[in-house]
């Protein structure tokens, strides 16, 4: 997307510490969502170098710490066509926290039908199948990959995001208010579409009544203000919201001191269109009471 400009001599660095230069690196399965996550980025004011070799890593951190201004916020997309790629990347990244950089490391993925399912839709090859299947080089790229994933930030599920979807969902994340705190995702779910692959907690709300079976409410959504109050005023809900709440709120301390920056909160019923929608909204909700900074997220939501 850009190229970085060689820094020169007499510009100050606009950071006055490394770790004040907001620093993400975008990775993950090819087809994952790659490119519009890094189109996502720009959107809300991120300085994107994309297809970047792990090896530039450090170098394109310290150039973006020198350059001033226009990289106070800076964003790499690696390639992941390198075949040292993941022992690479992790040590990379520790590089860069031990010379006082904070990265923040974003993982996409999806699952593997889906991938499959991309790539034959443009006709392309994987790149690492080499001779062999789709599903070959997607099997070898989750090999390549497993280090980098399971040390990541932040892991976003694009199975069932489509483009503008998963675009949205990167601008909640890395918008510029709270950068640094731990952000909440409440996301709604359907069951029937399957897990998130992302979620850090799976809450199941399956045992409040479902509106669908209620014919003036069965083609409307859990953000309507009739189809919300009918599943919040149902016994436990509230009691339910207030307690899955607190318990998020009392880890929350945890999880900035181990480093983590994003938590997602699963909700899920039967189809992602009543029930959890208007409890991840209101969960949502009370997590802000709480003083975290938490959004609403509907994966599933428009798809009956």
């Amino acid at each position: 997307m850009h190229t970085l400009p060689m820094p020169e001599r007499t510009v100050e660095p606009a950071a006055n510490s490394r770790a004040d230069l907001d620093l993400v690196i975008v990775t993950g399965a090819s087809g994952g969502g790659r490119s519009t996550v890094a189109k996502a980025l720009e959107n809300v004011g991120y300085y994107v170098v994309d297809n970047l070799p792990e090896s530039l890593l450090v170098t394109m951190a310290e150039l973006a710490f020198e350059s001033g201004e226009a990289t106070r916020r800076t964003a790499m997309v690696l390639d992941v066509r390198s075949h040292a790629f993941t022992a690479d990347l992790v040590g990379a990244v520790d590089d860069l926290k031990d010379r006082g950089f904070k990265p923040r490391v974003v993982f996409v993925d999806a699952e593997e039908d889906i991938l499959v399912r991309r790539f034959e839709k443009v006709r392309r090859a994987h790149p690492l199948q080499g001779s062999g299947r789709i599903l070959d080089g997607i099997a070898a790229e989750r090999e390549l990959l497993a280090a980098a994933r399971e040390t990541a930030d932040a892991l976003i599920d694009t199975s069932h995001l489509n483009e503008n979807q998963l675009r949205a969902r990167v601008e909640e994340l890395f918008a510029p208010a709270d950068a640094r705190k731990l952000r909440i995702t409440t996301l709604s779910f359907g069951f029937k579409y399957g897990i998130p692959l992302d979620a850090d907690f799976v809450v199941d709300v399956r045992f409040l009544p479902n509106p669908y079976w209620i014919p003036e409410l069965r083609d409307h959504t859990g953000t309507e203000e009739a189809v919300s109050q009918y599943v919040l005023r149902q016994p436990g809900a509230e009691e339910f919201i207030g307690g899955y709440a607190g318990l998020i709120a009392s880890t929350a301390s945890g999880f900035e001191r181990e480093g983590k920056r994003y938590v997602t909160v699963a909700v899920g019923c039967t189809g992602g269109k009543h029930r959890s929608v208007a409890i991840a909204e209101a969960l949502a909700l009370a997590l802000r009471d709480n003083g975290l900074s938490a959004y609403p997220h509907h994966r599933d939501m428009g798809l009956e």
